[in-house]
């Protein structure tokens, strides 16, 4: 049985779940995803830090919402491995 992997912030900060406010998310509930592919970012203090996909697998859930403040640790997303 493979269990589901959270992906935590790293750091505190603002979440963003797209690169730009025009641009589409980086990823969808549902998507698969590659390790190290980017899932989102951290911004603080006007600095944006990549939030990555540490397994390959399939995105599950999201656990905070687009420009939500979250702190260091905190869950984000939820990834089924494959």
């Amino acid at each position: 049985m493979t269990l589901n992997r959270s992906v935590v912030s790293p750091i505190p900060g603002v979440f963003y779940r797209k690169p730009s406010p025009e641009q589409e998310d980086y990823v969808k509930e549902g998507q698969e995803v590659k390790a190290e592919d980017t899932i989102g970012l951290i911004e603080v203090m006007k600095n944006f830090y990549e939030v990555k996909a540490e397994v390959d697998g399939i995105v599950e859930t999201f656990s905070v919402a687009n420009e939500e403040v979250v702190d260091a640790g905190q869950a984000l997303a939820v990834i089924r491995p494959l």
